[in-house]
């Protein structure tokens, strides 16, 4: 058995009660020695999130699904249409992100006699770019049969950057391995997350292990 076998069987025996919840990946196979390295490395990051009340997201790029939990409870599960890395060897550890998407609040009516909601799930936006830290991108694309000029836009924006991103590399320049990850929802499953999302919140992104 490799190590990250048995780390993965040791996890199993030495969880404290409230991570009981914690899931294996039904995917996984045993027999990939980097699958398992990275499964056992998310499931390491995860039981430390999981021992603070907290909520955090694990961006499972395998079964390609996000999903919101607390305390290893899955609260809510996003599947994602598609996704695309940069620099993904570098996508280790736990980001945090810096702030939750910009939503442009509906302005209230005073003189109005029924009660307004300053805003809702519908005013949350479709597309938008996540920063996290330390040093990873998030970007949440329409798809394309939804929004296709937008589409188009964001996709050419993100076409233009990577070049220049791997130029930066190319040419040795330190700060150039900057690990972006592009995910395509439908508008509510992207709205959803919108309104999820908290300041400082934890993400743990499980990378595909297939080159």
């Amino acid at each position: 058995m490799s190590v990250c076998a048995f780390l993965l069987v040791l996890l199993s025996y030495v969880l404290p009660a409230w991570a009981g919840d914690i899931e294996a990946f039904s995917d996984l196979n045993l027999n990939d020695p980097a699958s398992l390295q990275e499964a056992s490395r998310v499931l390491e990051e995860e039981l430390k999130l999981a021992s603070r009340p907290q909520t955090y997201l694990i961006i499972d790029l395998v079964t390609q699904s996000l999903r919101i939990k607390s305390r290893a409870v899955t609260l809510h599960q996003i599947p994602i249409d598609r996704s695309t890395t940069l620099f993904s060897e570098v996508m280790i550890g736990t980001f945090r992100v810096v702030a939750r998407p910009a939503v442009v609040r509906r302005k209230i009516d005073p003189t109005a006699a029924i009660e307004q909601e300053p805003i809702s799930l519908a005013d949350m936006p479709i597309h938008y770019e996540l920063s996290c830290s330390p040093g990873l991108t998030l970007v949440v694309m329409p798809r394309a049969m939804d929004h296709p000029l937008q589409w188009t836009w964001v996709s050419g924006h993100l076409l233009w950057r990577q070049l220049t991103d791997w130029g930066l590399t190319w040419y040795g320049s330190p700060n150039a391995r900057h690990p972006v990850l592009r995910i395509t929802l439908s508008p509510d499953h992207a709205q959803s997350l919108a309104w999820s999302l908290v300041d400082g919140m934890p993400l743990v992104v499980r990378r595909t292990t297939d080159r």
